[in-house]
């Protein structure tokens, strides 16, 4: 049982469940008899998760991005959790900088800010000064961090693997988000990873398609003192977004201008994250969007990305047309689409939920329309009826409610849909004709060309196949497993029933010419057991019906 490991993170456990009143838990933590499972309030799950600590706090900050588990009301909360927690003293981070250096720490870093920039529960900044000058960002591990992470990841498994027990768990696969939530954990311990994932970012928006990529700063990254446990990167000095004080600029713009300009640069950078890179940062609270005294806007914090292949970004794009024309039935086609793996779904229920949810936004001006609401509701009505939904779909959404939180927070005046309408016609002519239309036109004209030369011949396999009947049919029909089980049924009743009968003519015939005593006696015998077994037949019948 997992209790039975007494020690004292699993007690601690226990005490905060108990003393936040999640009844379910404690029942289901000390082997007790469990009804439905029942989640507590956002407010006390939240508490709970806080309570618990940093590792914690990590999974809440994942569940918030899975709206096809849990409800607007969880997400909402959830999305607030904050991984900011004490610093480690100086002197013990400074034993870990010195550890992950090839030289000493004073060659390398001349000078070094004890006091940090932000603490979180995994790493803390500090800022420092290279040899030559350059002003570089120091994202040092907390010291014991993957030993107490390590600790946490086994207790989580363990209670995963008392859910999953359950219909609940199994429904909602509670073992592999889990399993997800574990291996996200662990990742985040190799700065390396995140470094990478600053590179790549940086790469890519270093071409901007619908927007000036010198506009757009992601920090580069000082790979030669950069390893699992330190991650230095370049200085960026500036504030967070919507702390930002604007004046106007030198050219005239009053702020008003620059406020649209920010928000449609951001638009602009994130749509073609999502849907022509396939490659996006997954996080973009205030926190990480910052104005630099140049006037650029920076992404900061690469540890959370998401990617999206690109059938998932076309049938994402055809979306957000199918929300703008309010078409629950093209809604309903597309989440089918987006489906992990097949499964049975009523889809005239589907769309009908659709049709309900949309309905609330027909008199809705588009400039009013909240988009990443939408998406999530789209999220949440897939969820109520049972369709699983790849969980990079969560991030997806979290995306895109943030930026537009954000958006509107920064610029109250954002028409949303000016901004979405030419980004979304490009995409369709981009998935139309590609990148270079000749060469979408010649790669047409080949496959057209192949099916012209396949086709006579596989014309002419068909007819072959009939004439000489070697046809064969291959049909795969589901829902018959209640029809199947009713033949059997009747089968086995007619089996029983001619098996009674024989039981009876046997007897008699016995019966008619017994001359032994013996003979006498087995004719009585078949007798009652014929009617014993036709009796129990009757009975079976009159009281389910069926007899299996």
């Amino acid at each position: 049982m997992f209790l039975t490991q007494t020690v004292p993170r699993q007690r601690e456990i226990i005490e905060v469940v108990l003393r936040n009143g999640w009844d379910y838990m404690r029942r289901l933590l000390t082997g007790g008899k469990t009804d439905e499972p029942q989640l507590p309030t956002p407010a006390v799950l939240k508490n709970i998760l806080v309570s618990l600590g940093p590792v914690y706090i990590k999974l809440g900050q994942l569940l918030s991005t899975r709206p096809d588990l849990l409800s607007a009301a969880y997400i909402e909360e959830l999305s607030t959790l904050q991984d900011e927690v004490p610093p480690v003293p100086w002197s013990e981070i400074e034993v870990v900088i010195r550890k992950q250096l090839k030289r000493p720490l004073e060659e390398v870093f001349p000078k070094i800010n004890p006091v940090p920039v932000a603490a979180g529960s995994i790493a803390q900044t500090h800022r420092a000064t290279l040899a030559d000058g350059r002003e570089v960002a120091l994202k040092v591990q907390r010291p014991g961090i993957d030993t107490t992470i390590a600790q946490d990841i086994a207790l989580i498994q363990g209670i995963a693997d008392l859910v999953a027990r359950t219909d609940f768990g199994q429904t909602y696969e509670i073992k592999s988000i889990a399993e997800e939530f574990t291996k996200a954990l662990e990742a985040e311990l190799d700065f390396t990873r995140e470094a990478t994932f600053t590179d790549q970012l940086r790469r890519n928006l270093s071409k901007g398609r619908w927007f000036d990529p010198q506009q757009i700063v992601v920090a580069e990254i000082h790979w030669h003192l950069t390893s699992e446990k330190l991650l230095v990167m370049e200085w960026l000095d500036g504030v967070p977004l919507l702390s930002a004080r604007l004046t106007g600029d030198n050219n005239g713009t009053d702020i008003a201008t620059q406020r649209k300009n920010i928000t449609t640069l951001l638009f602009r950078a994130f749509f073609q994250q999502l849907y022509i890179d396939g490659f996006f940062h997954a996080d973009p609270h205030p926190g990480n969007l910052f104005y630099l005294q140049d006037g650029r806007v920076a992404l900061l914090d690469c540890g959370m990305v998401g990617r999206l292949d690109p059938r998932t970004q076309q049938i994402l794009t055809e979306m957000l047309l199918a929300i703008v024309d309010l078409d629950a039935g093209r809604c309903a086609q597309l989440t089918l689409q987006l489906a992990d793996s097949p499964q049975p779904v009523i889809l005239a229920r589907l769309e009908s939920d659709y049709d309900r949810m949309l309905r609330k936004y027909h008199n809705v001006s588009l400039t009013n329309m909240n988009f990443s609401q939408v998406i999530y509701e789209i999220l949440q009505v897939a969820r109520n009826n049972k369709i699983r939904l790849p969980s990079n779909m969560g991030l997806y959404a979290k995306t895109l409610a943030n930026l537009e939180g954000v958006a509107r927070a920064f610029n109250p005046e954002i028409n949303l849909f000016d901004e979405v309408k030419p980004l979304i016609t490009d995409l369709f002519r981009r998935q139309l004709v590609g990148e270079n239309p000749v060469r979408s036109l010649l790669r047409t004209a080949l496959d057209l060309k192949s099916l012209s030369l396949q086709s006579p011949r596989q014309v002419e396999l068909l007819l072959d196949r009939v004439t000489s009947e070697t046809l064969r049919w291959n049909l795969s029909l589901h829902g018959l497993d209640g029809v199947r089980r009713t033949m059997d049924d009747a089968a086995n009743r007619l089996s029983f029933s001619i098996l009674v009968g024989s039981l009876i003519m046997g007897a008699a015939i016995i019966s008619t010419k017994a001359q032994t005593t013996q003979l006498s006696f087995l004719s009585s015998v078949l007798f009652a057991a014929a009617s014993l077994l036709g009796l129990w037949l009757i009975i079976s019948i009159l009281r389910s019906g069926r007899l299996r």
